[in-house]
């Protein structure tokens, strides 16, 4: 048996999940898992499972950030005036917030 088949409570993982997503979906959790720090089998799982998901700093997740803060910026600056907001575009500022205020140990309640 291999070492990376076990959990980390020294479970065998043998079985497989899969399900099919849209690309726009793949895409949200593409940004999720890159902004996450994880690897996606345990982002997935943990999402699933209803666990926290917590994000340690560390120089890809900033890499990451980097990334979605300036497509934000540059879909921001594409928006006249505030008009036609895209739900998605919402969302990731949204994770991008948790995350930030998560990374400074501020705990957010709202």
């Amino acid at each position: 048996m291999s070492a990376k088949n076990r959990d980390n409570k020294n479970r065998w993982r043998n079985i497989t999940v899969g399900f099919r997503v849209s690309p726009e979906e793949n895409e949200r959790i593409n940004k999720a898992v890159a902004l996450s720090g994880l690897p996606k089998q345990e982002y997935c799982y943990r999402r699933c499972l209803n666990q926290d998901v917590v994000v340690q700093g560390n120089p890809r997740v900033y890499k990451a950030l980097k990334k979605e803060l300036a497509a934000v910026l540059a879909e921001l600056q594409r928006i006249e005036a505030g008009n036609g907001v895209d739900e998605e575009l919402l969302n990731v500022i949204e994770l991008i917030f948790v995350i930030l205020g998560g990374l400074k140990g501020e705990v957010q309640d709202e």
